[in-house]
C-alpha cells in the first residue's frame, strides 16, 4: 500500500514543502526513512511506531518505506513526525488517504502519542500557505504562528489520536482563532525611558541619530557615566516595525526557537546583548546546519556590545561584513545559508584598562603601553565602520540633582519617526528605509551639500585623513541630521556636527 502526505521543513529562514511517501510491502519488519535525513529525523521511526501504538492504532509488521521529497535537501529537526505517522496509517488503511492531499502536518510526537511543539513553525507556516495547501495541522503551541502566516483553516493539535478522529470525520477539531493579545502591539512595551538619564546630552543627541538614520554608534567614557543604561534605552526611541519586519524578525525568532505563548509575534525591535566571552560562532551563526547568530537575533533592531575591547579579536572581526552588506553568508558542510543582519551596532567601552583615562576625579592607573594595546584591540576597518563615536563624561552632583525633567524617549521617538519617514520617501524607489543603507550611488544622487558645507567637507578630508568609507558615512550621518532638522540640503552646521561625532574620540 501507498500514501502520500506534506510536511514541513526549514532551510534557513524558508520553510520547505517535504512530501512524504509511505511504501507498506510484504517482507521482514523493517522501517526505513530516505531522503536526507539527519539524526532528529531518523529517530522518528521509534517514536512514530511507540505513538501509533499508545494511541490505540495498529503499526504494520511488514516493510516500511519513507521517502522525504526533495531528496537532495537536507532534513533537521522534529516537525517531521506528525506527517511520517499520519502517512503510515494511511498507507496501512487507519486513514482516508485522500483528506491527507490537501494538508501539511507538523509537529513531533511523544512516545505516548501527545504532539509536540516545534521550533521554526512560522517560517514553515509561511511557506504551507504560498504552496496552495487549505489545512494546516500543527501542536497547539504553535497555533498563533500558524494564524500570522495567514493559512486559511489552522488546527492546533493536541494529540495524535484525536487529529485521526478529525481526519476520519468521527470528532472534528476547531479551528485555531487569532488570540486577542496579538491585537494589542502595545502590550510589551518597554518600562525604561530616555528621562531616567539625567545629563549626557550629547551621548543623547547620538543616540537619537543613529536611530534616525540606522546609524552604528560607539559609547567611550570612564565606568558608572551611563553607557550601558543610555544603550539599554536605545529600543525606546526607535521607529516602530511595519507588518513586513515584525514578520521577518517573528520568523528569525522562531527558527531559533525564542517564540512563547506570550510572544507568538515579536512587536518591539530586538535588543541583544551578549556576554564579552560570546565565540565568533555565537556571534555571526553556526552549526553543521547553520543557525542564526546574535546579528541576526538583532536583525532591525540593536546589537549591543559592552566592553567592546574585551571581546574577542576573532568575534569583534566577523562583524565587519554583516555590517557593510546587512546580511551574513554561512558556508558550512551540510548547507550554505544567507541569514539578514541589518542592525544598528551600540558599543560601549573605558577609555583605557583601569577605565579612568581622562576622568577628572580618578586618577588613571595604566602604563601607556597598556592604554595602546587596550585600544588597538579595535582593528581600524572596524572602527571605520562606526558612524558616531561619542565621549561620555562622568556624571557631575548637580547633573544627578537636576530638578528639570529629562526628555522623554515618547519625544525623540516621534522626531526620530518624522526623519525615517522623509527618508522612506525619498528614497522609495530603491526601497531604502535609511540613511545608513545607502551606497555611494544613492549618496550621490540624493544628498545635496550647499557651497559652504562641500568646502567644510572638503577641509574635512584633507586635515583629518578621512578614508573614502568615512567620507560616505559623515554625508550619510549629516543627511540624517538635516532630516532631524527638516531640512532637504545639508548645511555646514549639520555637516560640522557629522564629523565632530565621528572624530571626538581616538580609540
Amino acid at each position: 500500500m501507498y500514501a502520500c502526505t506534506f510536511g514541513e521543513a526549514t532551510y534557513g529562514l524558508d520553510g520547505v514543502l517535504v512530501t512524504v511517501e509511505v511504501d507498506i510491502a510484504n517482507g521482514m519488519p523493517v522501517f526505513d526513512i530516505v531522503g536526507l535525513p539527519d539524526t532528529a529525523v531518523r529517530e522518528a521511526r521509534e517514536r512514530v511506531r511507540a505513538a501509533i501504538k499508545n494511541s490505540g492504532f495498529t503499526f504494520p509488521g511488514t516493510r516500511i518505506t519513507v521517502n522525504l521529497a526533495p531528496a537532495d535537501i537536507k532534513k533537521d529537526g522534529s516537525g517531521l513526525d506528525l506527517p511520517i505517522a499520519i502517512g503510515v496509517l494511511a498507507a496501512s488503511g487507519q486513514i482516508h488517504a485522500l483528506d491527507c492531499l490537501d494538508a501539511v502536518f507538523i509537529g513531533e510526537l511523544s512516545l505516548e502519542g501527545i504532539v509536540r511543539q516545534v521550533t521554526g513553525a512560522l517560517p514553515m507556516a509561511v511557506n504551507a500557505a504560498a504552496s496552495g495547501k487549505k489545512k494546516l495541522f500543527l501542536p497547539v503551541e504553535n497555533a498563533d504562528e500558524g494564524l500570522l502566516a495567514g493559512c486559511r483553516e489552522v488546527y492546533g493539535v493536541k494529540g495524535l489520536k484525536e487529529l485521526v478522529g478529525h481526519l476520519n470525520g468521527e470528532a472534528a477539531l476547531l479551528a485555531a482563532s487569532k488570540d486577542e493579545r496579538q491585537n494589542n502591539p502595545g502590550a510589551r512595551l518597554s518600562l525604561e525611558d530616555f528621562a531616567d538619564v539625567e545629563g549626557q546630552l550629547m551621548a543623547k543627541r547620538a543616540l537619537e541619530i543613529a536611530a534616525a538614520g540606522g546609524h552604528n554608534v560607539l559609547m567611550v567614557g570612564s565606568p558608572g557615566a551611563g553607557k550601558t543604561m543610555l544603550a539599554r534605552r536605545m529600543p525606546t526611541i526607535l521607529p516602530s516595525m511595519d507588518e513586513e519586519e515584525m514578520l521577518e524578525v517573528t520568523k528569525i525568532y522562531s527558527i531559533a526557537g525564542l517564540l512563547g505563548k506570550e510572544n507568538s509575534q515579536v512587536e518591539e525591535r530586538p535588543f541583544r546583548s551578549p556576554h564579552h566571552t560570546i565565540s565568533y560562532g555565537g556571534l555571526i551563526g553556526g552549526g553543521r546546519i547553520p543557525k542564526p547568530g546574535e546579528v541576526t537575533l538583532s536583525h532591525n533592531g540593536v546589537l549591543f556590545l559592552d566592553e567592546f575591547p574585551e571581546f574577542s579579536r576573532a568575534a569583534l572581526e566577523v562583524l565587519r561584513q554583516p555590517m557593510e552588506d546587512g546580511e551574513v553568508s554561512l558556508a558550512r558542510v551540510q548547507a550554505s545559508l544567507r541569514y539578514p543582519a541589518r542592525f544598528i551596532l551600540v558599543a560601549a567601552m573605558n577609555p583605557c584598562p583601569c577605565g579612568y583615562y581622562g576622568d577628572t576625579v580618578h586618577e588613571c592607573t595604566c602604563r601607556p603601553g597598556d592604554i595602546d594595546r587596550y585600544k588597538k584591540k579595535i582593528s581600524g576597518p572596524l572602527l571605520d565602520r562606526i558612524d558616531l563615536q561619542v565621549y561620555v563624561p562622568r556624571m557631575q552632583y548637580k547633573e544627578m540633582q537636576e530638578k528639570k525633567g529629562a526628555e522623554r524617549s515618547e519625544a525623540v521617538r516621534a522626531r526620530v519617526q518624522a526623519a525615517r519617514e522623509r527618508q522612506m520617501q525619498r528614497m522609495k524607489e530603491q526601497g531604502i528605509t535609511a540613511n545608513a543603507r545607502m551606497g555611494h550611488k544613492e549618496i550621490k544622487k540624493y544628498c545635496q551639500l550647499d557651497a559652504a558645507a562641500e568646502k567644510l567637507l572638503e577641509k574635512a578630508f584633507s586635515s583629518l585623513g578621512l578614508s573614502a568609507r568615512s567620507h560616505d558615512r559623515i554625508i550619510k550621518v549629516a543627511q540624517t541630521i538635516a532630516d532631524l532638522a527638516g531640512e532637504n540640503t545639508i548645511k555646514s552646521q549639520h555637516l560640522a556636527e557629522a564629523v565632530q561625532l565621528r572624530t571626538s574620540v581616538k580609540a
